[in-house]
């Protein structure tokens, strides 16, 4: 025994290799290889982004794009788990090699999903605000060239208009209607823990067109006080978080998605025909006009309009290297417009790191994003130019006059004819408007947890957000347009930087002898936003110099920032009872001494009815919770960085003062109201959340009103005063109030056939409620809005008054005769004193639709996958300005050349344009399909690791509605030659390695 025991004490580090040797060796010829695909019971498609982990261990991998996996573990028993947010987790027994097929089932009650809010995340079980989670499963599918467009008819309380067909072009983004007169009504949007400003770049006028669509994962949408106050003077119009893709595993991920589209244009704007406008001229034409007729049946918008063509690229490698998860995304677009000349070209990248330390207590977030975009602006006056030109004529002539396009000219002199339209191709082909734009956004984001105590943790989030814009413009020095000034070669550029500090602690505690959670946040952030606007001369198409077009200074560096402090206490008690407080104080330059401070307080509480022992163990209802919430929130974007002080602006460089031979700019103060403050609206909310039959049915009731003091808006300086045309000034209150109803089915749930579709509603009441300017004047009528196209100057559509909606129609109303015809000039005498002036105007309807709807329906058959998307506005008005602008004789003969009309003057025989009259309001409400999407998974490519899916879609698939106009969703309420949605057919490609 003792020669045993001195043989194992002296070669005791031999045996313990060669043991290891042998362990090693044996667990490795052990090892089970676990492979499989993950797909969702609704749609029966692949899930991408699944967990898997090896329970109890640290061995983990995460399911691809197409929802394939393979995991290596050792070939002992032990179980597979299975996890995604908002679908139930799933545990699977393994204990040696084999394919796995895994269904996971959508739980919209899994209460321990993770729901990101502001400075942080919280459990969805302990929400006591009106928070919207939309995640890749639910976006609107097909050719989408900027993110908002994801959104469109999929949550309640978001109206989402597309501003036009443009590419890269923005939308009116509105949560539960608009707050302000004159302030911006856009949600403020927050990127990975970046908020963006607002506004966009030159060259580049929406922010979100930078984003690659392909790499958000997540919105959240913060409706309600409770859930935004936290943002405090930039959430009063709603908050929309962006959570883009991160890595996920180790092992590495190959992603390739391919989509390539044609956009055609699904109608064009009536207009006269050549032979319709012979006729009117040959029967009510003077000689000359009938002499300028000519022979040609030329249909201009058939000229300027085209087929446009898309493709969009997107390859994504994601993984892990031990501790590092990593996402790197490469995007290239290249996408032509419906109208001639228009392009976009954008390339995008983003890389993601999100390494772990110290055994998870330090968590560091590295996300950069970059966009580059090369863009080419299509003049847009040749849309009004091809509804508005002769139609008799050729497009070009055989003369090298103005390049050869055919324009006017004076028959006797041969010289051009001035102050007229001019050839609509000519505008699109003989101008060149060029943009290059670009936007780098990053940040970084620590978490440290405390290892003294690990239940608070300190975060720090250090970000940026750089654009920069530059472009030029030329026009031929031969082009009709400008060839009295023999063209045009200008430039621009604009510079714009946003960078953040944030830190803040967080405390999250469960206190289990006393059934309670307390979750508290408290912290600081530095806002600093510069813009720097460059001036440059101006300078003809062969480069010479305009004459006095120095700019007075080379650039003009707007700035301001905003200080702020924070809190946030979340309160459960035996997961029932909850209580949300939340406070913020912000301090903006933007307001004078008096009023750079505001302080934005929230308070919300919510019951879980659910969890209550008399509804634990029903069957029928699986969740439902009341809500109730009542906050404050502000709002500074959208008025000036200086309103509140005096400053002087130069005057324009056609009011310049003459000195013998030099032309001097004047200086000119502005008006302002040094005690302005900020706008504020307090939102209380009611909401209901519910879920029955194991969730086959889920759905929220929400009934809010959000009521806004202190608005602001440019008020009219009188005449005399020296000061320039206008003031902000806080002028009055607005309400609105309305209901939001979502619901969600799940009609069949099998193997192999899924139907599920959701419903959403809202409706909405605006109203002012108070006008502060002028309160010793009972008879103010309200702000005028809304410039109509045509008149002399001066005129507009709609009021802002006391007791109505923002931007109400206020127009006169047109008689008609016995036949139902409009008489020309005749309008009811609203006030009976004989005359007509602007007190008979009558105000009604409005621009808003009071109830708009989305409805989304989604099949699935084994590999095959159709859904779609309908979206309706009800209760809108629109103001035909083309009609009211073209419809009448004087639009044909009125000019010094002849022109094209609307066929409404074939029913009106208007010779005038009646501009006001209420006849040229019009129904707009609609119900449109926005998108139907065909799909089919093959599953892997001839025996490989590659995965293949194929998709069709259609968007803009048809709109139903009264408006005769070209498109009724028109987010200005004035219709005025947009420039036309096209119908786009998409094929798309996914591969998966």
């Amino acid at each position: 025994m003792h020669i045993f025991t001195s043989f194992l004490k002296s070669n005791k580090r031999t045996l313990m290799l060669l043991l290891l040797i042998f362990t090693n060796g044996y667990l490795f010829a052990q090892q089970a290889t676990i492979t499989g695909v993950v797909k969702t019971a609704p749609d029966n498609l692949g899930m991408p982004g699944v967990s898997i982990r090896l329970k109890g261990t640290t061995i983990a991998t995460s399911s691809d794009a197409n929802g394939n996996f393979s995991i290596k573990v050792p070939a002992k028993a032990g179980i597979l788990e299975f996890t995604s947010v908002g679908y139930k987790t799933q545990e699977i027994p393994v204990s040696k090699t084999a394919t796995l097929n895994v269904t996971l089932i959508e739980d919209a009650s899994n209460l321990n999903d993770v729901v990101v809010i502001g400075y942080g995340t919280t459990r969805k079980q302990d929400l006591t605000g009106s928070v919207a989670v939309i995640g890749v499963k639910d976006f609107q599918k097909g050719s989408i060239s900027t993110p908002e467009q994801m959104l469109s008819g999929k949550v309640s309380g978001v109206a989402i208009t597309s501003n036009s067909g443009q590419p890269g072009s923005g939308s009116t983004i509105r949560i539960r209607g608009g707050s302000s007169l004159n302030a911006s009504n856009d949600p403020l949007f927050v990127i990975d823990g970046v908020p963006l400003e607002s506004g966009g770049v030159s060259g580049a006028s929406n922010p979100l067109s930078f984003i690659n669509p392909n790499d958000i994962e997540t919105f959240t949408v913060l409706k309600d006080a409770s859930a935004a106050a936290i943002y405090g003077a930039r959430a009063a119009n709603g908050v929309i978080i962006i959570t883009t893709k991160k890595g996920v595993g180790d092992a590495l991920k190959v992603s390739f998605n391919s989509v390539n589209s044609i956009s055609k244009l699904t109608k064009q704007l009536d207009v006269l025909s050549a032979d319709e406008i012979r006729s009117i001229v040959n029967s009510k034409g003077t000689v000359a006009q009938k002499a300028q007729l000519g022979t040609f049946n030329t249909n201009w918008q058939d000229l300027i309009y085209q087929d446009g063509f898309s493709t969009d690229n997107n390859i994504s490698i994601s993984g892990g290297i031990k501790k590092l998860p990593y996402r790197l995304s490469v995007g290239y677009q290249n996408q032509t417009g419906v109208l001639r000349t228009d392009q976009l070209e954008k390339t995008s990248a983003a890389l993601v790191f999100n390494p772990r330390f110290f055994d998870n207590h330090l968590k560091l977030d590295i996300n950069l994003k970059g966009s580059m975009q090369k863009t080419r602006f299509a003049n847009t006056a040749a849309i009004g130019g091809a509804v508005s030109f002769d139609p008799t004529q050729a497009t070009y002539t055989n003369k090298t006059d103005y390049n050869g396009y055919w324009e006017w000219v004076n028959p006797s002199t041969g010289e051009l004819v001035n102050l007229v339209g001019r050839n609509p191709v000519g505008l699109l082909e003989q101008r060149e408007d060029r943009a290059k734009p670009m936007r780098s956004i990053g940040n970084v984001q620590l978490d440290y947890s405390f290892h003294f105590l690990p239940e608070l943790h300190a975060n720090l989030n250090a970000a940026y957000d750089v654009a920069s814009g530059k472009g030029t413009v030329y026009v031929d020095p031969n082009a009709a347009e400008s060839i009295l000034s023999n063209g045009v070669s200008n430039q621009y550029k604009q510079n714009r930087r946003n960078t953040v500090l944030d830190f803040y602690l967080n405390y999250v505690k469960e206190f289990k002898s006393i059934k309670s959670r307390v979750d508290a946040t408290a912290g600081y952030s530095y806002n600093d936003y510069l813009t720097t606007q460059y001036y440059f001369p101006s300078f003809d198409a062969y480069g010479t110099k305009v004459a006095n077009s120095d700019p007075a200074f080379a650039f003009n560096k707007p700035q301001y920032r905003l200080i702020s402090y924070f809190g946030r206490l979340n309160y459960s008690y035996d997961d029932r009872f909850l209580l949300t407080g939340t406070i913020r104080r912000d301090g903006s330059s933007r307001f004078g001494p008096a009023f750079k401070y505001g302080v934005f307080p929230s308070v919300a509480l919510a019951w879980t009815v659910k969890n209550e022992s008399f509804l634990k163990d029903s069957k029928v209802i699986s969740a439902l919770k009341f809500r109730a919430s009542f906050g404050i929130t502000g709002q500074q974007d959208g008025i000036g960085n200086y309103s509140y002080m005096s400053t002087y602006g130069l005057s324009s460089l056609n009011a310049s003062y003459q000195f013998g031979n030099t032309f001097y700019q004047m200086y000119r103060p502005s008006a302002y109201i040094a005690n302005i403050k900020w706008e504020e609206t307090a939102t209380t909310n009611i909401g209901l959340d519910f879920g029955l039959f194991d969730n086959r049915v889920t759905g929220s009731l929400d009934v809010y009103q959000k009521k806004t003091s202190d608005l602001l808006n440019l008020i009219p300086q009188p005449a005399g005063t020296n000061f320039s045309a206008n003031a902000i000034v806080n002028v009055g209150d607005m309400e609105n109030k309305g209901v939001e109803l979502t619901l969600g089915f799940i009609p069949i749930k099998g193997e192999d056939f899924n139907w599920d579709f959701s419903f959403n509603a809202t409706y909405n009441k605006n109203t002012i409620t108070n006008l502060t300017v002028v309160p010793n004047d009972p008879n103010y009528a309200g702000f005028p809005s809304g410039t109509i196209a045509g008149g002399i100057g001066g005129q507009n559509a709609f009021i802002n008054a006391v007791g109505g909606p923002k931007s109400t129609f206020n127009l006169f109303e047109q008689t008609y005769d016995t036949n139902g015809n409009p008489i020309e000039g005749v309008y009811v005498d609203q006030n009976g004193d004989g005359i007509i002036n602007e007190s008979d105007f009558k105000k009604g309807k409005q621009a808003d639709p009071k109830l708009f709807l989305g409805f989304s329906n989604n099949f699935s058959y084994k590999k095959w996958n159709l859904s779609f998307t309908l979206r309706a506005n009800l209760g809108n008005y629109v103001y035909n300005n083309n009609f009211s602008q073209s419809g009448n004789l004087n639009q044909i003969l009125g000019t010094a050349v002849i022109l094209n009309a609307s066929p409404n003057y074939l029913t009106t025989n208007f010779k005038a344009q009646q501009l006001l009259s209420d006849y040229y309001l019009q129904n707009a409400s609609f119900l449109r399909m926005d998108n139907v999407n065909l799909g089919y998974a093959f599953g892997k490519i001839l025996k490989t690791k590659a995965n293949l899916q194929l998709t069709a879609s259609v968007q803009n698939v048809f709109v139903i509605t009264k408006y005769q106009g070209l498109d009724p969703e028109v987010a200005s309420g004035v219709d005025n030659n947009i420039y036309p949605r096209p119908r786009i057919f998409s094929l798309g490609l996914n591969v998966n390695f």
